[in-house]
Formats: C-alpha cells, sequence, structure tokens
C-alpha cells in the first residue's frame, strides 16, 4: 500500500482519545517520517507537534 501523506506534510488526528496526554490542543502535527506497513498491510507515520512525536496509522490522520 502506498503512503498518502508525505514528509513535511500537516495533518490533523481523527480523533484524540481524551485521556491521551500526547494530544495537542492544536491537533496539527507534521508528517516527519513515513513507515512500513504492519501486519494488517496500512501504512504508518512518525508525527510531531512541538516536542510531541507519535506513531499513528494512516487511518488515523486526515490531511
Amino acid at each position: 500500500m502506498p503512503h498518502k501523506y508525505k514528509i513535511r506534510q500537516m495533518v490533523r488526528l481523527v480523533r484524540a482519545p481524551i485521556f491521551d496526554s500526547r494530544a495537542t490542543g492544536s491537533g496539527i502535527y507534521e508528517v516527519t517520517r513515513l513507515m512500513p506497513a504492519d501486519e494488517t498491510g496500512e501504512v504508518s507515520y512518525r508525527i510531531r507537534s512541538g516536542v510531541t512525536e507519535r506513531a499513528v496509522r494512516e487511518s488515523e490522520i486526515r490531511a
């Protein structure tokens, strides 16, 4: 499965869990790295906002 988003592209989390202390107020993140597909075939990304960086699946973000 090819990656839909590119490095340095700005994305937004589809939904951030309320209990997730890593979620930023703005909810806007920059794609920092493209990661391979997992066992289900879905690709992942490393995204960052300020000092917060996390890994997410493609289905968890939108442009």
